[in-house]
C-alpha cells in the first residue's frame, strides 16, 4: 500500500510545483516552452519503467497478475503509448471548447491545470472499476473488446458531426442550474455580478473538459486493459500519461492541420487492441508484438501526415 501512498504523493507533488513554482505568473505557453515540458513529462515516464522493474523484481507491489520484471515494463510501456496516441483526439476537443468559449492563451493552462486535476480522480474511480469487472467477471473482457471495435470503425467511418461545446446537453444544464457570465474577470471561475455568484465562461470550459475526458476515458482504460489487468501498471501509465497532456495540447494545437492522418493510427490501435481482447483467451500474443504494432501505428500515422502532400481543392472559375 506504502507504493501506492508515494506515487500519489509524487503526483500531488508534481502539480503543486506545476503551478505554484514553474507557471506561478500566468502567461501564454509558447511552442517552444511546451515542446520543452513535453520531453520533461515523457522523459519522466518513460523513466518510471526503471520503477516497474525495481518494484516487481523486489516483489514489492502485490502482483496479482503473475508478471515478470520484464513484461511489467514492457505492459507499462504499451499502455502509456496507447493513452498518449489516445489523447490526440482529445487534444482536438479541448482546441475546440477555448475557441468556443473565447478562453484567452494566457488562462488556458489554469483551466487545464484543473481539468487533469479531476481526470485524474475520475480516471483512478474508473480504472478500480474496470480492473474490478474484468477480475470478478472474465466475459467482461468481450463487452470491451467489442465497444473498441465499435469506436475504431466509427472513426475510421469518420462521420462525426461538427462539435459545438455552446449546443452540447452540458452547458444547457449548467445555464439551468446556475448563472453564467459572458465576460472574463481575470482567472476567476467565479465572480459577484450584483450581488449575485456567477460562472465565468472559464469555469464552463473546464466542466465540458472534464466530462468529455470521461467520455474519451470509456475508448482509453478500457484499451490499456487489453494489455494488462494489473492495477498499478494501468493506474500510473494512465496518469503520467495525462500529467503531459497540457504540454502535449500546446505543442500539437498548433499543429493539428499537419497530422491529417493520425486519425487512421488511432483506428490501427483501437481495433488491434479490441481483436487482443476478443481472443485474449485463444490467442497470446508476446508483449513485444502489442508494443511494436502500436508504436509502428503511431510512428507511421505522424510520418504520412509530414510526407504526403495534402491535395489542393481544385476551384474552377465560371
Amino acid at each position: 500500500m506504502w507504493v501506492w501512498i508515494i506515487f500519489i504523493a509524487l503526483i500531488i507533488v508534481f502539480l503543486a510545483l506545476d503551478l505554484g513554482v514553474f507557471h506561478k505568473e500566468e502567461h501564454v505557453i509558447k511552442s517552444k516552452e511546451a515542446g520543452i515540458w513535453t520531453a520533461i513529462w515523457v522523459t519522466i515516464a518513460l523513466s518510471f519503467s526503471g520503477v516497474i522493474y525495481w518494484l516487481f523484481s523486489s516483489w514489492l507491489i502485490e502482483n496479482p497478475t503473475g508478471l515478470t520484471p520484464n513484461n511489467a515494463v514492457l505492459k507499462y510501456i504499451t499502455g502509456y503509448l496507447i493513452e498518449l496516441s489516445l489523447s490526440v483526439d482529445n487534444v482536438f476537443v479541448i482546441a475546440v471548447i477555448f475557441a468556443a468559449f473565447k478562453i484567452p492563451p494566457i488562462y488556458q493552462h489554469r483551466v487545464l491545470f484543473w481539468g487533469i486535476l479531476g481526470a485524474i480522480v475520475f480516471r483512478a474511480l474508473m480504472i478500480l472499476f474496470g480492473v474490478a469487472l474484468i477480475t470478478r467477471f472474465e466475459w467482461i473482457i468481450y463487452v470491451f473488446g467489442v465497444f473498441l471495435l465499435y469506436t475504431a470503425f466509427k472513426m475510421l467511418k469518420g462521420d462525426e458531426h461538427e462539435f459545438n461545446p455552446k449546443n452540447s446537453w452540458v452547458f444547457r444544464q449548467i445555464k439551468k442550474v446556475y448563472p453564467i457570465t459572458n465576460s472574463i474577470q481575470g482567472h476567476d471561475f467565479f465572480v459577484k455580478r450584483m450581488g449575485v455568484k456567477a460562472a465565468t465562461p472559464l469555469f464552463v470550459a473546464l466542466i465540458v473538459i472534464e466530462l468529455t475526458d470521461i467520455l474519451f476515458a470509456l475508448d482509453s482504460i478500457p484499451a490499456i486493459l487489453a494489455i494488462t489487468a494489473d492495477p498499478f501498471i494501468v493506474f500510473s501509465s494512465n496518469i503520467l500519461a495525462i500529467l503531459g497532456l497540457r504540454s502535449m495540447y500546446f505543442l500539437i494545437s498548433r499543429m493539428l492541420d499537419k497530422f491529417r492522418f493520425i486519425n487512421y493510427s488511432l483506428v490501427v490501435i483501437l481495433a488491434f487492441v479490441g481483436l487482443k481482447m476478443l481472443f485474449s483467451h485463444y490467442v497470446h500474443l508476446p508483449e513485444w508484438v502489442s508494443l511494436s504494432v502500436i508504436s509502428v501505428a503511431l510512428i507511421g500515422g505522424i510520418v504520412a501526415s509530414l510526407v504526403i502532400p495534402e491535395k489542393e481543392e481544385s476551384v474552377s472559375e465560371e
